[in-house]
């Protein structure tokens, strides 16, 4: 079985799922990016905080990544589960973030790529992962491209 399909199904596994990245996220930010640095098919990871958009706390999560020059780009795939990830639905309230990233935290603050940029930076997300192209078949969810430029 592929490792998509494997992550698909862990997804779907809900709050065991959703446990296991938080605690990824944790240990992630606690041990300074040395604990699972990497993912699936070597893909890098970040730690990003959000503000929930009901409490107003911080929420973490581990999430894979691409550099495009300054940027980080970020998907919010869920694996392909039908349910948008919450760190997307809080950035979309509130936009500003910190993410953690080989030990070094800096605010970011996301938006949706344009179209043009989609276009050039999905087959970056591809190459770096091939379970990013596999998640759009499990779910007619958007899957929008998001860049997390950093701020001053």
């Amino acid at each position: 079985m592929s490792s998509a399909k494997l992550l698909n199904r862990a997804a779907r596994l809900g709050p065991l799922a959703r446990l296991f990245t938080s605690l990824h996220a944790r240990l992630y930010r606690l041990t300074g990016g040395r604990f699972m640095p990497r993912w699936a098919e070597g893909m890098p990871v970040l730690s990003i905080t959000t503000t929930g958009r009901k409490s107003g706390r911080p929420r973490s999560t581990a999430v894979v990544y691409v550099e495009d020059g300054d940027n980080l780009v970020v998907m919010p795939s869920n694996a392909g589960s039908e349910a948008t990830p919450a760190w997307w639905l809080n950035l979309q309230a509130n936009p500003e973030a910190e993410v953690q990233l080989r030990g070094q935290r800096r605010r970011v603050r996301a938006r949706r790529a344009t179209p043009e940029e989609e276009e050039r930076l999905w087959p970056r997300l591809q190459q770096s992962y091939s379970g990013f192209e596999a998640y759009q078949s499990f779910t007619e969810r958007e899957q929008p491209i998001v860049l997390l430029e950093p701020l001053p």
